[in-house]
């Protein structure tokens, strides 16, 4: 059988990484690679890649995952690419050179021009404008305006920020600068070197962001799926079939995958710090292998009104908000600090669940979750019994990859239809709810205390 090759670039931060996976027809992985590639911190706030790297290291575990599985390059059936959204950088047209890094989504440097558009009279203008709109005609459209407000995360910004202080992007001749995320600049660049590096040209059958990859990984197809990625960062998304339902508040709209004639539409809802928190607590050895984090967050009754508030990266809300430790006691040990890390987490994910289920108007089905902390007991428990909702993980938390491939599998005729890809999925473990939520209701509350004294530090 040709296997389907796809390609996951993990979130950048501490453990950037470039992936690759080959999968055979039952959706088993025959071969891997996997590459770290080194974020660069050349000033504070900014995150960088460096293009030349990530580039190399792409190509690298192509090849590397093809020869693990035993095959050669012409007995793939296609290439399905999966890259985080956000990344941003700009090249020359015709030569292809960058004029700078990798911008990553966590960077900060354009935080003083969001500001300025967040707070200007015109943005205060728009809000009122559609404000007044959408409660004269009760028309959802006008509720995205109304909304509307600028992060560090879009690369709108980032790209305002390149024509502003980068020289060569100014000096650029007319016509002669593109721009775009990693996977616009990966397919630019496997265009013009395709055959010069693999011998061969290799059909690339789908190109998806990693959110809405992961989501067709699990199989979430139906409108009211749920899928929850717990990775460097958290994210909530719901299929809400044919609907675009407008942004509100902090949810927002996207496109989950276009299959022929078939548009699906997804909402989503994103928490950050989520795997940045636990490293961090590894990197100061609050323990040492990261298995050992539920045992010892079970090991305690609770945290002893320990609150850990999160704020390593950026924030969509406030770029500015900072991390730490609240309630600290002469008493406090790690199992407490490991405890309350944990806690923030499943806390968190309340949060942005409840905002769902008020604003998306579809009927909430299964939530499958994936990621390297969805095989964190302790959270995925607590997150369970705090939403009263069953929650699936998958025996592959890789999802990114695997949708990647399903998409690129479907387009190849490698599989026929999404039902086939249904029955491949591998379940390993179901979270039901075992507690009442308001037995935690003391706990979050503090926590919720805890959290209005950190913003805008």
């Amino acid at each position: 059988a040709s296997p389907v090759r796809s390609t996951s670039r993990a979130a950048p931060g501490p453990r950037t990484a470039v992936k690759c996976h080959v999968y055979d027809r039952a959706a088993a992985i025959r071969g891997s690679s996997y590459r770290k590639v080194e974020s660069l911190y050349p000033r504070p706030g900014w995150v960088e890649l460096d293009p030349e790297v990530l580039w190399s290291q792409f190509t690298g575990v192509i090849k590397e995952a093809v020869q693990a599985a035993g095959l050669h390059m012409r007995q793939i059936a296609g290439l399905g690419i999966s890259t985080q959204r956000g990344t941003f950088i700009t090249w020359h047209k015709r030569t292809g050179k960058p004029f700078h890094n990798f911008i990553s989504w966590q960077d900060l440097r354009s935080a003083e021009l969001v500001n300025s558009w967040n707070n200007s009279l015109l943005l205060k203008v728009i809000h009122v404008i559609f404000t007044v709109l959408h409660f004269f005609t009760g028309n959802d459209r006008y509720l995205a305006p109304s909304f509307l407000t600028f992060s560090t995360h879009q690369t709108s910004m980032k790209l305002s920020w390149v024509f502003k202080n980068i020289h060569e992007v100014k000096a650029a001749k007319k016509n002669s600068c593109c721009f775009g995320t990693v996977d616009t600049w990966l397919l630019f660049n496997f265009g013009s070197t395709d055959s010069e590096i693999f011998g061969i040209p290799i059909p690339i059958m789908a190109v998806v962001a990693d959110q809405q990859s992961a989501t067709f990984g699990e199989c979430c197809f139906h409108p009211g799926d749920v899928k929850l990625t717990m990775g460097t960062g958290g994210f909530w998304n719901v299929n809400t079939g044919e609907q675009l339902f407008a942004s509100q508040g902090s949810l927002y709209p996207l496109i989950g995958w276009k299959i022929g004639e078939e548009v699906v539409y997804l909402t989503e809802g994103s928490i950050s710090d989520i795997g940045t928190a636990i490293k961090w607590a590894q990197d100061i050895e609050l323990f040492t292998n990261v298995d050992e984090t539920a045992e010892m967050a079970q090991s305690t009754a609770d945290s002893q009104g320990v609150c850990f508030i999160p704020g390593f990266q950026v924030s969509g809300d406030d770029p500015y908000l900072c991390a730490s430790f609240m309630g600290l006691k002469p008493s406090t040990n790690r199992n407490h600090l490991v405890r309350a890390i944990l806690e923030s987490l499943a806390f968190r994910n309340k949060l942005l669940y409840d905002i769902i289920e008020k604003k998306v108007h579809i009927p909430l089905r299964t939530i499958r979750a994936d990621g390297g902390v969805s095989n964190n007991s302790f959270v995925m428990q607590m997150t369970s019994d705090l939403i009263n909702k069953k929650i699936e993980k998958p025996a592959n938390v890789d999802m990114s990859s695997l949708g990647a491939a399903f998409l690129a599998g479907l387009a190849s005729g490698f599989w026929t239809d999404k039902e086939q890809l249904k029955k491949l999925r591998r379940v390993e473990a179901v979270f039901e709810p075992q507690k009442d939520s308001e037995e935690y209701k003391p706990a979050m509350d503090a926590w919720l205390q805890a959290m209005k004294h950190s913003p805008h530090w």
